[in-house]
């Protein structure tokens, strides 16, 4: 199983393993059905690029977007305004919430909206943020998973205070995974492809042996 990277975009197999899959492409019956050595249609290439950059474009605004407790602090400490405390229901204070965490500074309009919540929601959640800010936990740390509040996976640097870094890194926005499996998926199909006899080769499909 020799390589050969004289001319990669051609073939990168040496010549002895290039007679020797022509002959095993010749014997092969494959069940009664024939394939001929044909480059992949150029429509299908387009086609295959034209969806993962779509894909990619669509969930552009998702990246990385994992709620954190840190999010939602506003929403939590506006629960206890009067005006929400005395909403007629629960559209009404959640309404009451988002206003009033637009005018927090800190707060991360972008993401809020990206990650809507319920009234309910926030009564589950709230009592959990509020027990870690108690304890002055860094709550970036802290992810929303549902109804709870769990210390997120990610290990980055120490702090000075011991503690541990756990949030999303700049360069770890939900899409490195997707790269790396992509890149990998392609070369992978680069290289089966091109371990094939050149293009320019065709089996006769008599099985007969060169």
């Amino acid at each position: 199983m020799g390589w050969s990277f004289k001319d990669p975009l051609v073939t990168l197999s040496d010549d002895e393993t290039t007679e020797k899959n022509k002959r095993l492409w010749e014997r092969e019956l494959l069940g009664g059905l024939t394939e001929d050595n044909n480059p992949v249609p150029v429509p299908v290439v387009w086609l295959v690029l034209l969806t993962v950059v779509t894909a990619f474009l669509v969930t552009f605004p998702l990246w990385g977007q994992r709620p954190t407790a840190k999010l939602f602090l506003p929403y939590v400490e506006a629960m206890q305004n009067p005006e929400v405390l005395n909403a007629k229901n629960d559209d009404e204070a959640l309404k009451l919430v988002e206003k009033i965490a637009k005018q927090d500074p800190n707060a991360n309009q972008a993401l809020l909206e990206r990650h809507p919540v319920t009234m309910d929601d926030l009564r589950i959640v709230a009592p959990q943020i509020e027990a870690l800010k108690a304890h002055n936990a860094h709550l970036g740390d802290y992810t929303v998973v549902g109804p709870n509040v769990v210390l997120a996976n990610f290990e980055g640097n120490y702090r000075p205070d011991g503690s541990r870094i756990r949030q999303q890194p700049w360069w770890d926005k939900g899409y490195t995974i997707d790269l790396f499996y992509l890149s990998y998926f392609f070369l992978a199909v680069f290289l089966m492809i091109k371990r094939l006899p050149p293009t320019s080769w065709q089996p006769r499909h008599g099985h007969v042996e060169e």
